[in-house]
């Protein structure tokens, strides 16, 4: 391995690689840096308890000072000599809660330390050994456990390390992995720590150590009573791979890289979490991208990344059989791998066309990203048990959420598929998208009606959804008239798309809220066609609601009839020249 980016802390990189609003938990208290003196009193009182062999609650704090300026302190050797011969002391009672900052400490020096002494690196490795054979309680033992597995990844990529040595960190760091993976993981925040252990000991180690290391890391969701996983957890796998893929390509080291893809694409055979799967294959997707090619290189990289997306595509195929093509999208495992799936090709890149994946994106999108009419069943579904507070909690969640976050990356990935989609799949995510346009305006004209007077507030999150859905059904009806009011398609083909976009966008257009380039061309574009033809013209006014489909069972009148009034106006405007 090159000489290590100094001052580069892997754990914190995956957590800033996530969109992600609500604090991570850390052992650092949330105070600020301290001054050159308190750091300096820390390691004086530190000094002093090695050579009075006692360990009272002011050392306690004086790690915590010392941890409070992770980014600022220097662990040089003799420091870090100081805390290595503290947590050995057969002499001394450390408090269980002190362990996880020791590990933490020595870590910085790891990560900071130039040129670590070889002989105090060496000493390193019995010493956690002996420390992570202890038993704790159960969440003091996940934190020094999930801590040993971050300083046993960094002790294994220093370079001065023994062969000897990194062995045993690399074994007892699979060991952890797969015997207290449970416990670890059932903390949040330790999860960083956990994968930034796991891709210092990828980068680190060679290609025999490959299989057992990602197999360990697949795992940690894998086991009977584990936690399911979480959209940040998949994110923090895809970019460590791809922080991994590209420091081997930064070094050259192709075979490595194959390798390690090779495992990956092989892995959604087994029995692994397919979510992880996806995501490592997406991550190292994106690590490709920052490969040198030329050559015979260019080759092997195009031929790892065709086995990369064939491996996401096995994982969306087995998705969409699973579940009759998103029919049943009920189980929440299967919902949560189609989210993955999903964010994958945002982080990815570029992909080629490829069905399933087509449809994995308009289904991600209809039912996850704006999934409006499942907020809308479950509250007209409930209007006895009072849900518009327990709405109101899921509808703000989902508007924090990373992947709404990501609606607008998730379509233009969409769009790219579409356009180089056959003429069958285009129908297909076409006819779902013209689909859900009425059903949401069918739906959100029921809940403005049942939310009068007691839900306002859950009715005004929910337009901030509706109104990015207008964005996505704008964007994505641009793309289809630029893609089909071409010569080579048929003249019955472009009326039928215009009057599914005119439908569509009098459904959506209540939520407009801004002026969009898109939506002015669209319209002129299918207004012109639709005014061009009768039967065209009469399937428009067709497919206005009738008074009765406008007023419920029990008389009221829906408050959006302006509908038909917008339907009657569209023509008129555009046979104007309006481009409103």
């Amino acid at each position: 391995m090159s000489k290590q980016v100094q001052n580069f802390f892997l754990e914190d990189w995956l957590k800033s690689n996530i969109s992600i609003n609500k604090s991570t938990k850390t052992l650092e208290p949330t105070s600020s840096s301290s001054s050159a003196r308190a750091i300096i009193q820390s390691w004086a009182n530190l000094r002093n308890s090695l050579q009075n062999q006692t360990f009272q609650t002011h050392h306690l704090q004086s790690l915590q000072t010392l941890l409070s300026s992770q980014t600022s302190i220097n662990v040089a050797d003799p420091q870090a000599k100081i805390l290595l011969s503290l947590i050995s002391s057969p002499n001394l009672s450390l408090p269980p809660e002190s362990h996880p900052f020791f590990l933490k400490l020595l870590y910085i020096w790891l990560r900071k330390s130039s040129k670590p002494s070889p002989s105090l690196v060496e000493s390193t490795v019995p010493i956690l050994t002996n420390l992570l054979s202890t038993k704790f309680s159960a969440e003091i033992h996940s934190s020094i456990v999930s801590h040993g597995v971050l300083l046993l990844g960094a002790i294994s990529s220093v370079p001065v390390l023994s062969e000897n040595s990194k062995r045993v960190c690399l074994e007892l760091l699979c060991k952890l992995l797969g015997e207290e993976c449970r416990n670890m993981v059932s903390f949040e925040e330790f999860v960083p720590e956990v994968l930034a252990g796991i891709g210092y000991a990828l980068i680190s180690s060679e290609i025999a150590y490959f299989s057992k290391i990602l197999g360990c890391m697949f795992g940690i969701w894998g086991k009977e009573g584990s936690p399911s996983g979480l959209l940040c957890h998949g994110l923090m796998i895809l970019h460590l791979i791809e922080w991994v893929v590209s420091g081997f390509a930064n070094i050259h080291s192709f075979q490595k890289i194959e390798f390690l893809c090779q495992e990956i694409s092989r892995t959604h055979m087994s029995n692994s979490v397919l979510f992880a799967v996806v995501m490592a294959a997406a991550g190292a997707l994106r690590g490709l991208n920052k490969a040198p090619l030329y050559g015979t290189r260019a080759e092997i990289v195009h031929q790892i990344r065709i086995s990369l997306e064939e491996c996401i595509e096995a994982v969306a195929r087995d998705l969409i059989s699973k579940t009759g093509n998103f029919c049943n999208l009920i189980e929440p495992n299967n919902r949560f791998l189609l989210q993955c799936i999903s964010l994958s090709f945002v982080r990815s890149g570029p992909l080629s066309f490829r069905p399933p994946l087509l449809s994995c994106l308009i289904s991600a999108l209809l039912i996850e990203v704006f999934p409006l009419r499942s907020f809308y069943t479950r509250i007209l579904d409930s209007l006895h048990e009072n849900f518009a507070q327990l709405g109101l909690n899921e509808v703000k969640e989902h508007l924090d959420s990373i992947l709404f976050k990501e609606a607008g990356a998730i379509t233009r990935v969409f769009c790219n598929q579409y356009i180089s989609a056959d003429e069958e799949n285009k129908a297909m995510v076409e006819n779902l998208m013209w689909r859900y346009c009425q059903d949401i305006y069918s739906g959100h004209r029921q809940i403005a009606l049942v939310l009068q007077g007691g839900g306002m507030e859950l009715f005004a999150d929910l337009e901030k959804i509706t109104e990015s859905s207008f964005l996505m059904v704008v964007v994505f009806a641009s793309v289809v008239t630029k893609n089909r009011f071409t010569s080579a398609i048929c003249r019955e083909t472009q009326l039928e798309v215009s009057v599914n976009v005119l439908v569509s966008f009098s459904c959506v257009e209540y939520f407009r809220r801004i002026r969009l380039p898109e939506y002015t061309d669209a319209i002129r574009g299918v207004a012109k066609n639709v005014q061009e033809n009768d039967s065209a013209c009469v399937s428009f006014i067709e497919s206005m609601p009738s008074y009765a489909e406008l007023t419920n069972s029990d008389g009221m009148i829906c408050s959006y009839s302006h509908f038909q009034a917008f339907q009657l106006g569209f023509l008129a405007r555009n046979s104007r020249g309006t481009s409103e």
